[in-house]
């Protein structure tokens, strides 16, 4: 059946949603966000596309009170993500989010009481999981090809152009959005979860802030100026990011300032970066399994590497999603980081190799790329967390999914803090998964 739909959150990640909706048998029905100009803009955006515009509201309480609704889509700042969860739980509305779930124990606690005390549903976007070879490596661990699984290594490399975006905007600062290991590798935290069917034990991390940042200054990349916009100092800085040369990003971000003040282009060797961007993580898991993960967001180019140990023999992926970054292109966003609308101009590849004992290696036929976000990957969430297509694989990520994954994060952020090996029980206790 047709449902209503009301999303708040109009930043560039709401795009995906907004079109997965109109495409729908659904109806979008209303939209929130504290800045009315970024609402006008999507309202342009569906009068552009041929659909009618949608009343804005400033308050999300206002908006349930007025508008009939079913389900929201929270696609927020993440540390805003519980209190807008739990107003649409409140309200009697299912509630689709954006990863990570939220930021902090007391907003995973406050998100799992209410989903028990109201009875609706919270679904996490993590379009990892539909990527067709992430499907893949999940089939062949489940089919035992390399047996029970022993360790597993992950290694993520964000490039000095996708890396450095995360430096430039609201996610330098850990309050807002958790850093790396809650806002980044909260997906690949859900992905090994999802492969192994476990969940994590205890953590132990370290990390630094070793390239970005005000002390970054010292690699000799720093320019002097705070923003880009207006700045002569960052007219050629491979780092800087020229809101007014994209369209989208000036109408979404450079002309909504006037509302609310938010620079969306700062400089990335700029005082207020209190995240990490060199991490190292330890992951026990309840099967007996450990991981290895690094993530490093300052490398020269993009993609990741992992390697899965078992009772007979082993599984290596490797992904490179661009091989370098080119000079021309550098101070522009990658390609995901719009959602498929800017396509990356640098070359890549993946492979999959099965390697069992006593035999040679075999080259495991991967799936093309399908078009869109991600692989495909936001095309086959959305149709899924919409309900319009069926999901035999069961990627879809409930809110104890998303607990784990950012559990993972935070136990690794408390290490980083402390020192110390953090038991995820510790943090904070969830409940058995729901059998059926």
């Amino acid at each position: 059946m047709p449902r209503r739909f009301a999303l708040i959150g109009t930043g560039a990640r709401a795009e995906m949603f907004v079109t997965a909706i109109t495409a729908s048998p659904h109806d979008l029905v209303a939209i929130s966000d504290p800045n009315q100009h970024r609402m006008n803009v999507h309202n342009d955006w569906l009068r552009a596309a041929g659909h009618s515009p949608v009343p804005g509201y400033v308050s999300l309480p206002e908006l349930l009170a007025r508008e009939k609704v079913d389900t929201v889509v929270v696609t927020s700042v993440d540390d805003t993500h519980a209190g807008h969860i739990v107003t649409a739980l409140e309200a009697g509305c299912d509630v689709i989010t954006e990863k990570p779930m939220t930021v902090d124990v007391a907003g995973c606690r406050a998100i799992l009481d209410a989903i028990d005390r109201t009875g609706g549903t919270v679904s996490v976007a993590f379009n990892y999981r539909f990527n067709p070879l992430h499907e893949q490596v999940r089939s062949l661990l489940a089919s035992g090809a390399i047996g029970e699984i022993g360790s597993v290594h992950f290694e993520w490399l964000l490039d000095v152009r996708h890396g450095a975006d995360y430096f430039r905007r609201w996610h330098r600062d850990k309050e807002h959005s958790g850093g790396l290991l809650v806002h980044k590798a909260g997906h690949h935290f859900d992905l090994v979860n999802w492969w192994l069917g476990a969940a994590p034990v205890s953590v132990f991390a370290s990390g630094q802030l070793f390239f970005y940042g005000p002390d970054g200054a010292r690699h000799g990349y720093a320019r002097p100026y705070d923003r880009v916009h207006g700045s002569p100092a960052a007219a050629d800085d491979p780092f800087a990011l020229h809101l007014d040369a994209n369209p989208r990003l000036q109408a979404l971000y450079l002309d909504a300032e006037k509302d609310d003040g938010y620079q969306r282009d700062l400089n990335v060797f700029a005082p207020g970066v209190t995240i990490e961007d060199d991490m190292a993580v330890l992951v026990k898991y309840d099967t007996g399994a450990t991981m290895t993960y690094h993530l490093t967001a300052y490398a020269p180019w993009e993609g990741y590497r992992l390697m899965v140990n078992g009772s007979k023999g082993r599984l290596e992926l490797e992904v490179v999603e661009s091989d370098h970054v080119s000079p021309v292109a550098a101070g522009e966003l990658k390609g995901a980081a719009v959602h498929g609308v800017v396509e990356n101009p640098e070359q890549g590849r993946r492979t999959l190799t099965l390697r069992t004992y006593w035999e040679p290696p075999v080259e495991v036929p991967i799936p093309a790329y399908e078009k869109g976000g991600h692989g495909g990957a936001d095309s086959r969430m959305t149709s899924v967390l919409l309900g319009t297509a069926v999901d035999p694989l069961e990627r879809s990520a409930t809110a104890r999914d998303g607990a784990l994954a950012l559990l993972t994060g935070l136990a690794a952020n408390e290490s980083l803090r402390t020192g110390a090996p953090v038991r995820v029980d510790d943090l904070l206790s969830l409940p058995a998964p729901r059998k059926g």
